[in-house]
């Protein structure tokens, strides 16, 4: 099994893909697959969590990051921490995903626009192709939050041009 059979999978490059639910047996295809990092979104406590996801992806060779966002409220210190992870890794092939790539998706789209890679318009895209945040409580404010440039978000230049638009 691929990872590219994940809940609601995007490929934005070919250095980079997000995805909903990632079961065991993809988890276990992920080094075959050329990546070298794994970003979770999905805090363990969900329902949907894969149990000894860190020792799957980690038994590979490949670095696991946990960063586990409340889906009912999202904060800005997760957003932060995202943001350098994907900064720090933008050399390497990874792959970040939650329960339903809502999360996964509000986060990268931010990331593409605070960075430069992305317009507005093409984060809203990105983000509609897969769910209403208007529908879940806290989320269209969280994004106005970050789109709206507050100073705990850098914006700067593109750290890495390849990562343009999604492709299905």
């Amino acid at each position: 099994m691929s990872i590219e059979g994940s809940y609601n999978f995007r490929k934005i490059s070919d250095k980079l893909s997000t995805s909903g639910i990632v079961g065991a047996d993809r988890l276990k295809s992920l080094a075959v697959r050329g990546y070298e990092v794994l970003v979770n979104l999905l805090p363990d406590t969900n329902d949907n969590a894969v149990p000894g996801e860190r020792d799957i992806v980690e038994s590979q060779g490949l670095e696991y990051i946990y960063i586990p966002v409340d889906f009912k409220q999202p904060k800005r210190s997760d957003f932060v921490t995202f943001s350098k992870v994907l900064d720090q890794s933008r050399e390497k092939k990874l792959h970040v995903h939650c329960a339903a790539n809502y999360r996964v998706s509000a986060f990268y789209s931010l990331y593409a626009t605070k960075r430069g890679l992305w317009s507005t318009e093409q984060a809203m895209e990105f983000i509609h192709g897969l769910w209403q945040p208007s529908d879940h409580s806290g989320w269209s404010e969280f994004i106005a939050d970050i789109l709206s440039g507050d100073p705990g978000v850098q914006q700067s230049g593109p750290p890495d041009a390849s990562a343009s638009r999604p492709r299905s």
